[in-house]
């Protein structure tokens, strides 16, 4: 597979402007590097740019798997990754605001729950 981009400071401003529009504050970032699975079928890993960042105790990554194809997950603890339904975006922002609104939708259900069991 030829080499994945990096991603361009334009994509960089604007996975930092969303991020601040969502939270209301300045939220760092990390470009970087991982090797993904870039189809579940792969049986090989791809090394792919990535940018992470973390929001109380929930880290995020956005990565591109290809010039014009984006991933993104969340997770609490090494085993528990979730995202998008949708797998691969070839938007970077349709990407990110799915990202966000699961993880939303996530917190949201942890919350309902933990009420739910409160109250019995």
């Amino acid at each position: 597979m030829a080499d994945i981009p990096d991603f361009s400071e334009v994509e960089l401003k604007l996975i930092r402007a969303t991020l601040k529009e969502r939270y209301g504050r300045d939220i760092p970032i990390e470009p970087a590097d991982a090797e993904l699975r870039v189809d579940p079928a792969d049986r090989e890993l791809t090394l792919c740019p990535i940018v992470y960042w973390q929001v109380e105790k929930c880290s995020f990554i956005l990565a591109r798997v290809s010039k014009n194809h984006f991933v993104g997950e969340f997770f609490y603890r090494v085993h528990q990754h979730y995202g998008p339904t949708k797998r691969k975006f070839d938007d970077i922002l349709d990407c990110l605001v799915a990202l966000l609104k699961v993880q939303e939708e996530h917190e949201a259900n942890l919350k309902d729950e933990a009420a739910a069991a409160r109250d019995q």
